[in-house]
């Protein structure tokens, strides 16, 4: 069942012509913005939700964030953090506790990243009053790229509500999620080649980028 939903998801995806990469260089420097989500250590190497996967995207995401950060390119980075009691934690295995190791960026991203961190206690940091503000305060960025973890959850949710905000006023913004800096995780019936595939369909039907690479 499985194999046969992620045929059909692959070739309606491959009719809506996708774009196979994207350079950097192709992007107004002071018009653009790098939005990373969730390359936190709790996600990336350690603890309940830490995912092989993810950490794969590690350290080209690090060399994209180099390349952002030599260009003067703006860069803003999610972080998960949670209270012991959070509420999610009725949805999902504790995870990223604040003023734990899992809360913090990774040490090769953290090595090159110049930007606004902003802690997020849910699933899509675009609710965060201090990205709302983040966002008020960078009106001139007119492209959003974003990478990170999870494709299906934290990206997805961002992404959908950013491109869904900026619809709602008429603005012509770019947001473009890169494909091979995004990753999920493989758990129970949770596969992620095919939550994969479904969020990046989701995203481009609703206007999103999903180019596969890019280039820098």
């Amino acid at each position: 069942m499985k194999e046969n939903t992620a045929s059909v998801l692959t070739d309606m995806f491959k009719e809506l012509g996708l774009q196979a990469s994207i350079q950097l260089s192709s992007f107004e420097n002071e018009k653009t913005a790098l939005i990373i989500v969730d390359m936190v250590n709790g996600f990336v190497k350690e603890g309940a939700l830490s995912s092989p996967r993810v950490l794969a995207i590690n350290e080209r995401t690090a060399e994209l964030v180099k390349a952002c950060n030599e260009n003067k390119i703006e860069m803003l980075a999610f972080c998960d953090s949670h209270n012991k009691d959070c509420q999610e934690f009725a949805s999902y295995p504790p995870h990223c506790i604040c003023e734990t190791q899992e809360e913090k960026i990774t040490s090769e991203i953290r090595k090159h990243f110049v930007g606004t961190e902003i802690k997020k206690n849910s699933t899509n940091g675009f609710i965060e009053p201090e990205f709302q503000k983040w966002l008020e305060n960078h009106n001139n960025i007119e492209n959003f790229i974003i990478c990170g973890c999870c494709t299906d959850l934290c990206v997805l949710q961002f992404a959908l509500s950013l491109k869904t905000d900026f619809n709602r006023r008429n603005l012509n913004k770019r947001v473009i999620v890169i494909q091979s800096l995004c990753e999920t995780y493989d758990g129970g019936s949770h596969g992620g080649d095919i939550s994969n595939l479904f969020a990046f369909y989701n995203m481009k039907t609703n206007g999103i980028e999903v180019p596969k690479d890019i280039v820098f």
